[in-house]
């Protein structure tokens, strides 16, 4: 057995992962939604205390110990919760964990909400991407029939617009005479079919 064995000089390094965008986007939702369960899990015990000292007006913290994390989703939810992460495009993972931190804020949830608000993120973000894909099918639709009626806009009348005749008359023209102006819209020009 050699000595490079087993330091392995030998190997050429490898690269930093070789997972799918899929699976790195599940995992980093999952871990945000995780550490979310945590934090509220932290403010919810430290509202708990702040309501006991005030209760009591003692304050015994000091000498409780909580465990690193007790509270945790059913392994059915988090299967749930992963299927609809793997709908998410990686494009959209940021703007997820940007909704749900907004939800965070705003509704300040107990743990057991956690879950709830990060589902109502997921769906928010899915929607959204749904419309975005139904805008570009329309969009893409639309470029497609606007190259065939294109072939319209080659098409030549015989009318001309002349809108320097000399005999067009005007309004002032008119208000000299002291006529009554005639029903046409002078602001439009004559038109006339040449032969």
């Amino acid at each position: 057995m050699s000595l490079a064995s087993w330091f392995r000089w030998n190997e050429p390094p490898s690269r930093i992962s070789q997972r799918n965008p899929a699976e790195m986007v599940v995992e980093t939702l999952m871990m945000e939604l995780s550490w979310q369960l945590k934090q509220a899990e932290k403010q919810q015990r430290e509202r708990e205390n702040e309501y006991r000292k005030i209760k009591t007006g003692v304050d015994y913290g000091w000498l409780v110990s909580y465990p690193k994390q007790s509270y945790d989703i059913s392994p059915g939810e988090r299967l749930q919760l992963e299927d609809m992460c793997t709908k998410i495009h990686p494009s959209y993972c940021g703007p997820v964990i940007l909704r749900f931190r907004q939800l965070i804020a705003e509704y300040e949830p107990e743990v057991q909400e956690v879950s709830r608000l990060f589902r109502s993120a997921l769906q928010e973000v899915a929607e959204k991407i749904k419309e975005e894909e139904e805008a570009k099918k329309l969009a893409r639709q639309w470029n497609t029939k606007n190259k065939t009626s294109l072939s319209l806009t080659t098409f030549k009348s015989r009318s001309r617009i002349s809108p320097f005749i000399s005999d067009i008359k005007t309004i002032s023209e008119d208000v000299e005479r002291g006529t009554q102006p005639t029903r046409r819209v002078w602001s439009m020009p004559e038109f006339r079919n040449t032969k």
